[in-house]
């Protein structure tokens, strides 16, 4: 059996490699090595075993180079960012899983089974329920509002603050445009493969947590970017008052939800959330790892928020739980491993402050004016 993983140079593709590696695929990784995620080209993690093509998933040739003779596509290559760069997220995110099932279409490729890895920012601001209005899918929560530093979201009908539900895998309300690109491309995809007969599943992934994280992209999550600024002798910066609440899933677990629904017959054609399942404040969050690192100090909280970003996320797992997976890992595992690899680095610099920097620039980041 053969594998392609597409962006199996990053983070969750080369442990995916790695994985299928041992359960004796032969895999192909096809990767552009984007400058701003692989700056210094083929990471010295990628298997050696797994066959490279350097090609961009948006370009069609390149697709077909890859798709020769494969029997499974694990669809990881994404465009995720926080700035404004709206029809990059379409063009890599959706264009190019319609790409894949064109190509397999007319190069009558025998394809058994696509993968396609979409993401737990479908759900925007998420699902609340309302005590006057009862299940209430709000919209982000307005700047006016963020302004005041009145942080909860309230139902936009009556105003009252809401209790937030777990995110389940029947509804989806994407508010972002990489959300919104990854709901499409979920959307093209198991449609596309029922049209064309190929089983596909596709996984959303909470925040994703483990070694080989980007020490570049601006978008490869809070971990990366309180150890650096710990290490390097900084607060964490948490936006917002630190309560927010939010799903984290080691990168291994992920894996393994790859390699079962790749297996299961009863993925096909479905949707799962992948992640923890628990809540966790991004508070708490700090300061257990300022405890892991051993470093006293505290959280830097100078009231200050980015635009769009929900205010409770974790995902309801029970749907994927039922075809036998479970998170076998918690916060200490993922602290333990991303700092031992972290550390392994040698100079880490200041990687964050460029992308706290390019943020700021973009008007992403605002703060408060004047507290209710």
């Amino acid at each position: 059996m053969k594998a392609l993983v597409t962006g199996g140079a990053g983070f969750i593709g080369s442990h995916t490699v790695d994985r299928l590696l041992e359960e004796g695929y032969e895999v192909r990784v096809l990767d552009n090595l984007d400058p701003k995620v692989h700056p210094k080209g083929i990471p010295g993690y990628l298997a050696e075993e797994a066959e490279f093509i350097r090609g961009d998933v948006r370009n069609k040739e390149d697709l077909r180079r890859a798709l020769k003779g494969v029997d499974i596509v694990v669809h990881q290559a994404a465009y995720q960012d926080y700035l404004p760069d709206y029809s990059t997220f379409f063009h890599t995110n959706v264009v190019s899983t319609a790409l894949i099932y064109e190509v397999i279409r007319e190069d009558g490729l025998d394809v058994e089974k696509v993968l396609v890895a979409s993401s737990q920012a479908v759900y925007g601001e998420g699902q609340y329920r309302c005590e006057e209005h009862g299940l209430v899918q709000p919209p982000v929560r307005p700047q006016e509002q963020l302004e005041r530093g009145d942080w909860e979201v309230r139902c936009p009908l009556c105003g009252r603050y809401m209790e937030p539900l777990l995110l389940r895998e029947e509804y989806a309300n994407p508010s972002s445009p990489y959300g919104t690109s990854k709901y499409s491309q979920e959307l093209a995809a198991i449609r596309l493969g029922r049209l064309l007969g190929i089983p596909t599943v596709a996984l959303r992934y909470s925040i994703t947590q483990g070694p080989r994280q980007s020490l570049y992209n601006q978008y490869s999550g809070i971990c990366r970017i309180f150890t650096l600024r710990l290490l390097n002798g900084r607060p964490p910066l948490i936006y917002e008052d630190g309560r927010q609440t939010r799903d984290y899933v080691h990168v291994d677990d992920v894996v393994e939800a790859n390699i079962l629904v790749l297996r299961s017959e009863d993925a096909n054609y479905e949707v799962f959330n992948v992640g923890s399942g628990r809540p966790t404040t991004v508070l708490e969050y700090a300061e257990l790892l300022a405890r892991k690192l051993g470093r006293e100090v505290e959280p830097l909280i100078p009231g200050e928020y980015r635009l769009g970003d929900a205010r409770h996320s974790v995902s309801d797992v029970s749907k994927l739980s039922s075809l036998g997976w479970s998170p076998k890992k918690g916060l200490e595992d993922i602290f333990e491993d991303f700092i031992g690899w972290v550390e392994g680095l040698g100079d880490l610099g200041t990687y964050f402050e460029e992308a706290d920097r390019r943020m700021r620039e973009m008007r992403v980041i605002g703060k408060v004016s004047a507290r209710s």
